[in-house]
């Protein structure tokens, strides 16, 4: 819809030219369709999926318009998961998973999870938990 508002101003804006309507303030009809869109890209990708069933976690990021943003998928055995954390700020939520690396020690993955609602958000700790307390038990047993 962002990207048919965005078309949509570029052809007023020429017709509004013809026509001079609007005067100095043609130019809206672009500038406020891009505004959107920034903002679109900013908040990120709307679309965020989870699969923890069997070994391996699976986590795939990516945005309803493929060319804004690029998707991210990420799939992980379950003892790699070190811990998570959810940040939440104003309008955008995001989740930082802590997974360990043979190389580095361990990494940081970072997905959009803004446009999921409470439950989902819920549903989703309980499992990342059930996950982090099961490699920490199993840690401590091997100790």
């Amino acid at each position: 819809m962002l990207l048919l508002a965005l078309a949509g101003g570029i052809i007023a804006f020429f017709l509004e030219e013809r026509l001079n309507v609007l005067g100095d303030f043609s130019f809206l009809f672009i500038v406020i369709p891009a505004v959107m869109l920034g903002v679109f890209y900013f908040i990120g990708r709307q679309i965020f999926e989870y699969d923890s069933d069997g070994e391996a976690l699976n986590f795939r990021n990516r945005n309803i318009v493929p060319f804004i943003n690029k998707p991210l998928s990420d799939e992980f055995p379950k003892y790699k998961l070190i811990s998570y954390e959810i940040i939440d700020m104003f309008l955008i939520k995001r989740l930082y998973v802590k997974v360990s690396s043979k190389s580095t020690g361990s990494t940081m993955l970072k997905y959009e999870i803004s446009y999921l609602s409470k439950k989902e958000i819920k549903d989703l700790k309980f499992s990342l938990n059930k996950v982090v307390k099961t490699n920490n038990e199993k840690k401590e047993l091997t100790k």
